[in-house]
């Protein structure tokens, strides 16, 4: 192309090159070396190109137009310093069918850009043709659909791996390393996993998420961040706004809430609406893909859970103080349910702690104060709490005789008797279904009659026949089961006779409080459904006289006893 004297114009250009295996560039093909020889062999016999400057977005998705590079080369064009773009082909500049026809059919025209796409056969100073202003639109299309139907077979590969319980994250979780073995499997850390039983372990002994925060940044312990730049991982995040990442209340939380520390692997929160727009939405927390028992756990399901509660509960702490009162969020009005507060009183004997219920506080017509002296609680609750641990030692000291019961005989039996009855149930529902059938053969009942006879007949043989299989399986694990051993019963055994009460024991035993007055008060205990269930079996074995022959008096002595004090407990 010549100007108005008849001189070649002679065009400033710029290389563009752009590899992404999210568009499902083949790494031999598309590389960026592949892509730079390319065009320099292109341009060996074009003398009108000097070549001013390369820009590469190695990494970046052609669909979006917000690649580093293309927005530097971009700007360069808008200040003059090139008028020359040169691609490996149309689709190196990009993906999305609108964005890259209006760049090189209206943008770059009106700023007197020439644009050569090599493998496309397109030079923007040769095209005049009708056939080549069709054509162009045509492969921005094709490219377009190519990008989408990658994303697709992406997201599609990405929810298999996550739904068989693979780790898909760019880095793994704090507490855990990628395993080396198996590809998608996450292992203990030990080091960052000793700091997240530290966080459980403060949170529930009443440590407020400020305060372990502070713990941690006083013992230099690194941050999540911090500990990931230590380990020479190539992390970038727009959260860190000071030069050394601290650990901070929010970082805390973050810990306290992840569930992965459990053994889940919890996955999908967040989605991209479509291959188009990058911005992630929040999933509904029904929709997330959850797969049990994926990797080993570094946090108990009991310990999860008590803190979970913890933090939804209203704990407040002390007026400049860094750990919750001893029963905050525990104490529970026993008549109108409201939550009971703490006060402090000075009198010439010195001074005292009451609790009150908050809306007598607030509205002395509401209900009654429910008024009683923190100590005279504690002293109470501690006694109770001391039995209640004597019974659970009690019953794990019961598994030796436990054992020598027939209890998963009786079990079995009974689940069987229940098996033959459903088995029975099955068979009556399935001639139901054929005398139905038989009965609308002779007129006796209407087509629609029919369908619905058939429909309901058909619904209870399938539910029966769930029910069949389920029974099937636990009459299969009890025959396998001995003694009576429940995690629960483990976890609290071993808590000895106490002496004093602490927020840690108080987290892990107690579910709330009800104050009926100073004289009065319930305590329901964590586990408390599970221990009925105990209590249950037990009664009813010891209701069968057959287990008489299995254990001496003194043995029978000992479990009425046990179920005696329960009971009246």
């Amino acid at each position: 192309m010549s100007d108005n004297t008849g001189i070649k114009k002679i065009y400033q250009a710029a290389l563009y090159i752009r590899l992404s295996k999210e568009d499902g560039d083949k790494a031999e093909s598309n590389s960026v070396s592949n892509q730079r020889d390319l065009i320099y062999s292109f341009l060996k016999d074009k003398k009108d190109i000097q070549v001013c400057d390369e820009k590469v977005d190695d990494g970046y998705s052609g669909v979006g137009f917000d690649r580093p590079a293309l927005i530097s080369m971009l700007e360069d064009v808008k200040q003059g310093k090139i008028n020359c773009i040169i691609v490996k082909d149309l689709s190196r500049f990009g993906r999305n069918y609108i964005e890259t026809g209006r760049y090189i059919q209206q943008i770059f025209p009106f700023l007197g850009v020439r644009f050569i796409a090599i493998n496309d056969h397109y030079d923007s100073e040769d095209i005049d043709s009708q056939t080549d202003n069709i054509i162009l639109p045509f492969k921005n299309l094709m490219n377009d659909s190519y990008s989408r139907d990658i994303s697709i077979k992406v997201r599609s590969q990405i929810e298999v791996r996550q739904k068989r319980g693979d780790y898909i994250g760019s880095f793994p979780v704090y507490g855990y390393f990628r395993d080396q073995e198996q590809k998608g499997k996450l292992v203990i850390d030990s080091a960052a996993a000793e700091v997240v039983r530290d966080i459980f372990d403060m949170r529930i002994k009443g440590y407020n998420n400020r305060r372990i925060a502070d713990y941690l940044n006083e013992h230099g312990i690194p941050s999540p961040m911090e500990y990931k730049m230590l380990l020479h991982w190539r992390y970038t995040t727009s959260f860190k706004l000071k030069p050394q990442a601290k650990w901070s209340p929010m970082a805390v939380e973050r810990v306290l809430k992840n569930e992965i520390y459990t053994g889940v692997m919890v996955q999908g929160k967040e989605k991209t609406l479509n291959y188009k727009v990058k911005k992630r939405i929040k999933v509904d927390k029904k929709d997330w893909i959850r797969v049990e028992d994926t990797h080993e756990a570094i946090i108990s399901k009991e310990d999860f859970n008590i803190v979970q509660k913890l933090m939804l509960r209203d704990t407040r702490t002390a007026p400049d103080g860094t750990q919750l009162y001893l029963f905050s969020g525990l104490l529970r009005c026993g008549d109108c349910g409201g939550n009971m507060v703490r006060k402090k009183i000075r009198s010439a004997g010195g001074e005292y702690c009451y609790y009150i219920c908050s809306n007598n506080k607030n509205d002395k017509s509401v209900c009654s104060s429910h008024r009683i002296r923190e100590d005279v609680l504690s002293k109470v609750v501690l006694e109770m709490i001391r039995t209640h641990l004597s019974l659970i030692s009690t019953m794990d000291e019961l598994n030796g005789i436990i054992a020598k019961l027939p209890l998963q005989e009786l079990e079995v039996q009974k689940k069987c008797r229940q098996l033959e009855e459903r088995q029975k149930e099955l068979i009556r529902y399935q001639k139901l279904k054929i005398s139905v059938y038989e009965d609308y053969k002779e007129a006796l009942l209407t087509k629609k009659e029919y369908l619905e006879m058939k429909e309901d007949y058909e619904v209870s043989c399938r539910q029966l026949e769930e029910a069949i299989e389920t029974l099937e399986s636990e009459v299969s694990s009890l025959v396998k089961e001995k003694g009576l051993h429940s995690p629960w019963i483990e976890r609290l055994k071993d808590k000895g006779n106490i002496s004093e009460l602490d927020r840690g024991l108080l987290a892990m035993t107690v579910e709330e409080i009800i104050v009926m007055d100073s004289e009065h008060i319930k305590v329901h205990f964590k586990y408390r459904d599970e221990f009925e269930i105990v209590l249950q079996v037990l009664e009813a074995a010891m209701a069968e006289s057959k287990i008489r022959e299995n254990i001496s008096n003194a043995e029978s002595e000992q479990m009425e006893h046990f179920l005696l004090t329960a009971r009246e407990g």
